[in-house]
């Protein structure tokens, strides 16, 4: 997993770049909708409750971001999230 940090213009962008099979395609629009899986046949024990990328999703709104996921042409899943940055 790779976590990459940059400014753009007045936004803080966070990106999370994983290396595992990535996200079919036909489940990106839902990533972030509570309790979705991906693959609903996995045991919950190595798959999870489908709670976390709702959670992440919900921070970043509640401060006026935005979260992007998306598949990676060299395998992999991809999460952008660009958040207001506080200038001092």
């Amino acid at each position: 997993m790779t976590v990459q940090l940059s400014a753009e213009g007045n936004s803080a962008v966070v990106r999370v770049l994983d290396e595992g099979p990535g996200i079919p395609e036909e489940a990106l629009p839902h990533v972030f909708d509570r309790f979705y899986r991906a693959q609903p046949s996995r045991d919950r024990s190595t798959g999870g409750a489908g709670l976390g990328l709702a959670i992440v999703a919900a921070i970043v709104r509640a401060h006026a971001g935005t979260i992007v996921a998306e598949r990676r042409p060299e395998g992999g899943s991809a999460f952008t999230m660009r958040l207001p940055a506080i200038r001092e």
